[in-house]
């Protein structure tokens, strides 16, 4: 800027040199070419603080969006991970249950075939008191068989002498 109104100062030192009149003129004309580069470099000025300023708000913008997108990531990770340790839960716990289960499918089993063992032993108990009282009431028979037989060859021995 500077070097402009150096160039216009030595066109105006110039121009007087030469003699041309109507200075009051050119001054007038000299001042609204100022001014009329003084308004367009205004515009260029003010077009350039808006350009500024739309690059800010788009940057802004920008940075707004990733970090609403890095958010809503957080959160969906968040989400997932929630989810996974609920799953996680949920199997460990039917798992639990199941083991829990079959424990006492095996401990009732365990029962009943203590209760069938128990019950298989008091039946060879008493099949074995049944077997026992039958041998002695056989024995018991068998003796008074023996007798009667005895007595009865006695009998037939005394008969015999008669």
């Amino acid at each position: 800027m500077e070097e402009e109104e150096e160039e216009e100062m030595e066109e105006m030192e110039e121009e007087e040199e030469a003699g041309e009149g109507g200075g009051v003129e050119k001054v007038v004309v000299k001042e609204e070419e100022e001014k009329e580069e003084e308004e367009k470099e205004e515009e260029e000025k003010e077009e350039e603080e808006k350009e500024e300023e739309e690059k800010e708000e788009k940057e802004e913008e920008e940075k707004e969006e990733e970090e609403k997108e890095k958010v809503e990531k957080e959160e969906k990770e968040e989400k997932e991970e929630k989810e996974e340790k609920e799953e996680e839960q949920e199997k460990e716990e039917q798992e639990k249950e199941e083991q829990e289960k079959e424990e006492k499918e095996e401990e009732e089993k365990e029962e009943e075939e203590k209760e069938e063992e128990k019950e298989k032993e008091e039946k060879e108990e008493e099949e074995k008191k049944v077997e026992k009282v039958r041998r002695e009431r056989g024995n018991s028979y068998t003796n008074m068989l023996y007798r009667q037989g005895n007595e009865n060859k006695e009998r037939g021995k005394e008969d015999s002498k008669d």
